[in-house]
């Protein structure tokens, strides 16, 4: 009977979210991507880590040819919705630079991102422009589920990055026609 019984692994010894193959994440990949901090903790998120956010995720939006039309940062985590737009992006390899460049910030405050992000790769039917509003729409009011905010648009730590377009703002009236342009 013994010889039938597989073998348990805890959860330390197995501590990591299975991932998709490679190509999932690869060229024009949409994935909803969401980071938590160590023990969950909170303090960190203020409007200096906002502005340095920002920055990072410009330049890994940049780096690695992705658009971010929804984030938000929540006082424990944080949500990225990106999308490829060129052949060359890697989500894998740009989530990887984007922890690391995030971390070396948070660690001297004495905090850290969870060992591994949680990702969701959005499949086709999903990638439909009224599909797709939905899903960001829901990603960007967790403030309000969360009841940080009565109003979305009184909470300062969510945003979009377009490169080369800082106007789009997620709280405008006409976002979602100026993002599909």
């Amino acid at each position: 009977e013994g010889r039938h019984m597989k073998e348990k692994v805890t959860w330390e010894e197995h501590a990591y979210l299975r991932r998709l193959p490679v190509e999932a994440y690869r060229g024009h990949a949409v994935v909803h991507w969401s980071m938590s901090l160590e023990q969950r903790k909170t303090g960190w998120l203020t409007d200096v880590f906002h502005h340095r956010f920002r920055e990072l995720l410009t330049h890994t939006a940049f780096r690695y040819h992705l658009i971010c039309p929804c984030y938000v940062l929540m006082p424990d985590h944080h949500h990225l919705i990106w999308m490829g737009h060129e052949e060359p992006s890697d989500q894998r390899v740009a989530t990887r630079f984007l922890r690391m460049q995030l971390n070396r910030i948070l660690r001297p405050q004495g905090f850290e991102l969870q060992k591994q992000g949680h990702d969701h790769v959005l499949r086709e039917e999903s990638r439909k422009q009224s599909v797709f509003e939905t899903v960001a729409g829901y990603v960007r009011e967790n403030p309000l589920r969360a009841g940080l905010v009565e109003d979305l648009a009184d909470y300062s730590y969510a945003g979009c990055l377009v490169p080369g377009y800082p106007e789009l703002n997620i709280w405008s009236d006409g976002f979602w026609e100026s993002f599909w342009k």
